[in-house]
């Protein structure tokens, strides 16, 4: 990918708070976003009117915007026998024109807003890791196993600049370089024996704080 590639926001997607069984319980969660006409203001918590209630897992400063893309829902056609919605996964925005697991951590999304002014600024922080929620909401109990062999994560991203964004918007791809790749270090969360060298790359990048504190973790056993 580089940073001439034509990129759009196809959707931008929020939640409010809805039920949802997950095994033998029935949580309340965030996880079902719906599509939001207009435009939405961004934040460095996430996106006005979302609704997080997983906070050991998702959310923060450091998870405020799930990015996912047109070609990822395109790759599960096959897979589910249709394309999903925008929104199946509980992704934020869904971008035209790039790859998840080909971002790198550290690479930057600017948003440009009609009429110039200066828009919203994402950096990439950690790929998504599939849960016990994501499969119940998909009515699919082994699809996080199915989620993780796709290697389709979207990516996690902490707001460098506020703003608002809204379907349509034209988005500059700025490569972080020598930065490890999302489908990379999606990889690592399966992977029993990482190698020194790549948990080490991967401190040298902006990472989100809780899988920062996973690599470092992994290399205090190798260590």
């Amino acid at each position: 990918m580089n940073g001439t590639r034509p990129v759009r926001v196809h959707s931008v997607l929020v939640a409010q708070p809805a039920g949802l069984k997950v095994g033998r319980r029935t949580i309340t969660t965030g996880i079902r976003k719906e599509p939001q006409a207009g435009r939405v203001a961004v934040t460095a918590t996430g996106l006005e009117h979302d609704h997080v209630l997983n906070v050991k897992h998702h959310g923060g400063p450091d998870q405020a915007v799930y990015v996912y893309t047109t070609p990822d829902l395109d790759a599960w056609t096959e897979t589910l026998g249709d394309t999903p919605e925008p929104g199946a996964f509980g992704e934020n925005m869904v971008l035209d024109g790039l790859e998840s697991a080909a971002l790198g951590i550290g690479d930057r999304l600017e948003f440009h807003v009609p009429g110039g002014e200066p828009g919203v600024l994402l950096e990439v922080t950690a790929p998504r890791i599939p849960c016990a929620t994501l499969a119940a909401n998909m009515g699919d109990p082994e699809f996080v196993k199915r989620f993780a062999r796709m290697r389709r994560p979207g990516a996690y991203t902490r707001v460098l600049r506020g703003g608002t964004v809204g379907t349509g918007d034209t988005v500059t791809y700025h490569p972080a370089a020598g930065a490890p790749t999302v489908g990379d270090t999606f990889d690592l969360w399966y992977d029993r024996a990482p190698s020194r060298e790549f948990l080490t790359l991967l401190l040298e990048h902006p990472l989100g704080i809780r899988l920062r504190r996973e690599v470092k973790e992994r290399l205090a056993e190798l260590n």
